[in-house]
């Protein structure tokens, strides 16, 4: 009898290492085959819904510093970042990148009202916007090219507000709102 409970014991030992041993594997990433595309695996992370665009504030700063880099080469007081503008353009930027407003100026009466109202002495409001640029040089060097951007640029503004966010295929979206 003692030896039918070892032999139980270590039954359920041997099934217990091979559960774990199991469940190990499936957890590792695979390293030498990937899915075809659009294929999905347990292990695989789902890709971010749409409506999770994730913002860059990194390349928000160094936009800033391009476009006061150009003012100031033109003889122009730098633009001041302003928290309410700021979450503006953000949120027009997430929109887009989410594909919740189409890629556009779809809205800029109402960002412009909404900033109007919170910043007080706000009386004129302008907003440049770009996708599929992949660094902060790449975005301003485009609105540079185009005249209609350029002159907001160079406008007699003093703040600004800058969003960054990438979609579900990491397409990067772009928002600058001006005001003065």
């Amino acid at each position: 009898m003692h030896r039918g409970i070892s032999y139980t014991v270590l039954l359920y030992i041997s099934t217990f290492i091979i559960a774990i041993s199991s469940c190990s594997s499936s957890k590792k990433s695979p390293s030498s085959s990937k899915p075809a595309s659009g294929s999905t695996t347990a292990s695989k992370p789902a890709l971010p819904k749409p409506s999770s665009a994730t913002l860059a504030p990194g390349l928000e700063d160094q936009i800033l510093a391009l476009i006061n880099q150009h003012r100031k080469s033109k003889g122009l007081a730098a633009l001041e970042n302003n928290p309410v503008i700021e979450a503006e353009a953000r949120r027009h930027t997430v929109a887009m990148a989410s594909h919740r407003s189409p890629f556009g100026h779809d809205g800029f009466s109402y960002r412009s009202k909404v900033i109007t109202s919170r910043i007080q002495g706000i009386t004129a409001t302008a907003e440049n916007v770009a996708y599929g640029s992949q660094t902060a040089q790449e975005v301003v060097n485009g609105w540079l090219k185009s005249p209609g951007h350029k002159k907001n640029i160079e406008g007699k503004f003093r703040l600004t507000g800058i969003g960054v966010a990438r979609d579900e295929k990491s397409v990067l979206y772009f928002t600058q709102i001006f005001a003065n």
